[in-house]
């Protein structure tokens, strides 16, 4: 059944009253959402590999290059912007407008007569999906119950490679057409994923946090209760919840936090966090992904394989792979820790690279003498590295920054604290911001590379991941298993917030007088409850 529930803003919801049916919504609004990116990147994959597509476009590496990178140019001046939109018009209405922004680029994209007019509808989906991207996360984050975080947050990236593989599916069966619809139409179907996420909307409720923080407190308590009680505002885990992130909030108002992005720059504490929280995204980027996110093709050359339908087959399977890969690193992150996973696959991903390398220098010294094995294992190492990094950057990049971002940092030499849902929103916008911006160069140099250099790319690569596996074991902290308020006890061993931890609540091992909860809370902000 569906309850009609005030959102504090324009976008009105129906909120189902079941919890899990709820948690379910927000996991298909995470899949849809990751989807868009993963179909991007593989349809452009796909492309890149028919010639009906290079011929219409008459490419060369340099145009090749500008057509695909062109997307992360709008994915940078998204970022700029998406923390602001996203606390200011509210979650999910922020998620509605990039939603449409992202559908402009892509019937542009389809309709495209040119490189330039390729290039530009590139740009718009480049920056819808960056916005969209920034405010899924955040509000997937503030939403979801911590005990199912790791997993609903997670998808928002994994489901990249479903998208992929529907990408990689079409791509495959519409090579063989001879009419640019062979690339117009894939590019087309782009914007289903964009039109389902419009569709989920109406029927989540608004970030609980972001309601608070807007002073509409009613509301907030209600979003509580749908998401983690069934509905019930008098749930003691729902009321452990809602007093949680409203002590945490209300304190950080009285010390005259905003939603500034200027709070990430505050103090030499602020940026050292805000260097640890958007360190995700440079570090997937430079990881070494791009190559056959983007030039599979390219990449199946240095290793011999050179027919455009095995090049296509290759880009599904891998897909299925990684799609495999990522929902395991997912049930990792949430088991077993957010930075244990990290640097498992960062190691496993240096080993790769290196002998991906040393395999294709192999190759590339007497290719027409390059035994059949010799091929087929260069590539076997290919998917296995594409596996490994999807086991943690892919659950990983929308699900650390937010929080870390959430935690509460000294501010040396005054002897007080800070909290951090000011700038959740601008500190994954910041990570993805970083992201973007090394995509962009990244995106458009390798063809260049791979063409000039070849294998030594690899190695290029695989010396940058090791320096990435360093800064992670040193720097990085776990936050897997605490609210976002609770993640502030990691850091300075309280919490702003006199209610035990959720968790415990949950369990049993700690019971809450809920209506001594309920008096703080009729005479701190005078709220009458029925």
């Amino acid at each position: 059944m569906l309850k009609r529930t005030p959102t504090g803003t324009w976008l009105p919801a129906w909120v189902p009253e079941s919890t899990l049916t709820l948690s379910f919504l927000l996991v298909f609004c995470s899949i849809v959402q990751s989807a868009t990116g993963g179909y991007d990147g593989s349809m452009l994959n796909g492309l890149n590999i028919l010639p009906v597509y290079t011929d219409y476009f008459q490419l060369t590496p340099a145009t090749t290059g500008l057509n695909t990178a062109s997307v992360f140019i709008g994915c940078t001046f998204g970022t700029l912007v998406s923390g602001v939109l996203t606390d200011r018009l509210g979650r999910r209405p922020a998620i509605f407008w990039s939603s449409i922004i992202t559908l402009v680029g892509i019937a542009i994209q389809t309709a495209a007569q040119n490189i330039a007019m390729f290039v530009v509808g590139r740009i718009i989906l480049g920056f819808g999906s960056a916005v969209a991207g920034v405010c899924s996360g955040v509000f997937l984050s503030e939403a979801f119950p911590s005990r199912w975080r790791a997993w609903g947050v997670g998808l928002l990236n994994d489901f990249y490679y479903a998208g992929a593989l529907i990408a990689a599916g079409i791509t495959l069966g519409t090579g063989q057409w001879q009419s640019t619809w062979a690339w117009r139409l894939p590019s087309l179907i782009q914007g289903i994923f964009s039109i389902l996420c419009i569709a989920i909307l109406p029927f989540v409720p608004e970030s609980p946090r972001w309601l608070v923080h807007e002073g509409y407190f009613e509301y907030a308590r209600t979003s509580v209760a749908q998401t983690n009680s069934n509905g019930d505002i008098l749930d003691p885990v729902a009321v452990a919840v809602y007093k949680e992130i409203l002590d945490t909030l209300e304190w950080e108002k009285k010390e005259g936090r905003t939603m500034s992005p200027k709070e990430i720059f505050k103090t030499p504490t602020a940026r050292k966090r805000l260097f640890i929280g958007m360190s995700a995204g440079p570090f997937s980027c430079i990881a070494g992904n791009i190559i056959a996110s983007y030039y599979l093709g390219a990449e199946l050359e240095t290793a011999g394989i050179t027919d455009s339908t095995d090049q296509l087959k290759a880009n599904v399977v891998l897909n299925v792979w990684c799609l495999a890969c990522a929902l395991t690193g997912t049930h990792l992150a949430a088991s077993w820790g957010r930075k244990p996973t990290a640097l498992l696959s960062q190691i496993l991903l240096i080993i790769c690279l290196f002998i991906i390398g040393g395999l294709s220098k192999k190759y590339a010294d007497d290719p027409a003498n390059a035994s059949s094995s010799l091929v087929y294992g260069d590539v076997a190492v290919m998917f296995l590295f594409q596996g490994f990094y999807s086991v943690a950057w892919t659950p990983l990049l929308y699900l650390y920054p937010p929080e870390v971002f959430s935690v509460r940092l000294p501010n040396f030499g005054l002897n007080c604290w800070a909290t951090f849902y000011s700038i959740r929103a601008n500190g994954l916008a910041f990570s993805t911001l970083a992201l973007n911006l090394l995509a962009c160069v990244f995106v458009y140099i390798m063809p260049i590379g791979l063409n000039n250099i070849g294998w030594k790319m690899y190695m290029v690569n695989g010396s940058w991941d090791i320096i990435i596996a360093i800064l992670i074991a040193v720097f990085w902290v776990e936050t897997k298993g605490k609210t976002l308020e609770e993640i502030d006890a990691i850091f300075e061993g309280e919490k702003h917030s006199s209610v035990p931890d959720v968790e415990q609540v949950r369990t049993g091992q700690v019971t809450l007088d809920v209506g001594a909860i309920e008096q703080q809370l009729h005479a701190d902000i005078g709220l009458k409850y029925s």
